[in-house]
């Protein structure tokens, strides 16, 4: 009885995106020609001027631990950089540094939740909201999105899921799996009903600066005082700067909340890395110019890839606003074979599609959305030619 694991962790599953990542990296190693859809990082390199702080970082001596929440210099770069690009106005004391965005969803989870309570997903969702959400003792409660509506939740799906245990949502715009940005209109509708009925947003907004289209990201934050105080926004460096290796990330809140989300850091991992640390500040000076160029080469490859899927048979996907995400419909294949073996769901889909053509994508099933895949378009255009070309054929080949 004494050596059993918990149940808790017994209860979490293993993050899927990791274990595709996985299996294409060991069937490389084989000696296998893969092309991976799979990557949720950029493929660019971090900018040399990031690189260069982090050599001045350690030059200086910049190597022991600091301040749990972050070096003083790291949060007040945050805070100029949500005043100027997001019409924030946070101090120092609100503003708690982890290693990675991931860490901070799982600080603000576990500061806000006691055993029970349900946090609102907008699903299809990214895979480690659900897991985060009972690592934390919650509840995840998911609210269906549709295709047809760009996967964005209405505000009358949201309220419909309101129960007196919820307190929190979760909200990811630009988001990840689908691509969809949450427009003003519907974020002021879901303010309205978080200060209504009560409960906090999580509102996690990594991919703000990958963003096509000429459409715009709004922070909920910024939507009025009252939802300021019951929202903990939640970003980093990794997807924007191409720092993904660097693991810093940050979250905004009411000081009461940062507080806390500190203290819990400080028993689980204490500071982030120093040196990162000050690379990250040094990123937010700079950098605007490195970050248009990447955003216009995401979108031409994004381009590319939602009109490679338009010419495929069986297969279609909207056309993402923002992230580095399609999700793939492949509704169209469900029931048809590939050498005698049926196509199922996203799994199977996806195994054969991997051993038959070593092309590897992301289950939707992960992310609640069965009929579906993730592709990322953080490959290079040969690849995502290359790899569609895969697909089409593997399409071709079915019974």
């Amino acid at each position: 009885m004494g050596l059993e694991l918990s149940q808790r962790v017994g209860a979490i599953a293993p993050s899927v995106t990791l274990a595709i990542d996985a299996k294409a990296k060991k069937l490389r190693a084989e000696g296998k020609n893969v092309i991976g859809f799979g990557a949720g990082e950029p493929d660019f390199p971090t900018p040399e001027y990031i690189c260069a702080a982090a050599k001045d970082a350690i030059d200086q001596g910049m190597t022991r631990y600091t301040p749990v929440p972050g070096t003083l210099a790291l949060r007040e770069e945050i805070c100029k950089k949500l005043l100027r690009d997001n019409a924030l106005s946070y101090k120092p004391e609100n503003i708690v540094v982890s290693s990675g965005a991931k860490q901070s969803l799982f600080n603000a989870l576990s500061a806000l939740l006691n055993p029970g309570d349900e946090v609102l997903i907008p699903s299809p969702c990214w895979v480690s909201y659900p897991e985060m959400v009972r690592m934390a003792w919650g509840e995840p409660v998911y609210v269906k999105t549709r295709e047809e509506e760009d996967f964005l939740p209405t505000a009358a799906a949201l309220e419909a899921a309101i129960t007196p245990k919820t307190k929190a949502l979760i909200l990811n715009s630009p988001n990840n799996p689908n691509g969809c940005v949450y427009p003003e209109k519907l974020l002021r509708d879901i303010a309205d009903l978080a200060v209504k009925h009560g409960f906090y947003v999580i509102s996690d907004e990594i991919y703000e600066k990958l963003i096509y289209d000429g459409q715009k990201h709004v922070s909920i934050a910024s939507l009025g005082e009252a939802i300021r105080e019951q929202t903990i926004v939640v970003n980093g460096v990794s997807k924007s700067y191409a720092m993904t290796g660097w693991r810093i990330g940050y979250a905004a809140a009411p000081a009461k909340i940062a507080k806390a989300m500190s203290s819990f850091q400080s028993h689980s991992t204490s500071n982030a890395n120093s040196i990162a640390q000050h690379a990250a500040a040094v990123a937010m000076t700079n950098g605007e110019a490195i970050i248009d160029e990447m955003v216009k080469e995401f979108a031409a490859r994004r381009d590319l890839l939602v009109r490679l899927i338009a010419e495929t048979p069986l297969l279609k996907a909207n056309t993402p606003e923002g992230a580095f995400y399609v999700m793939l419909n492949i509704s169209g294949l469900l029931g048809k074979r590939y050498q005698g073996a049926e196509i199922t769901g996203s799994d199977s889909f996806a195994e054969m599609l991997i051993n038959a053509k070593q092309v590897a994508v992301v289950p939707g099933k992960a992310f609640g959305a069965d009929d579906h895949v993730r592709m990322s378009y953080a490959i290079s255009r040969e690849n995502i030619a290359e790899g569609m070309r895969r697909i089409a054929e593997f399409v071709s080949e079915l019974e």
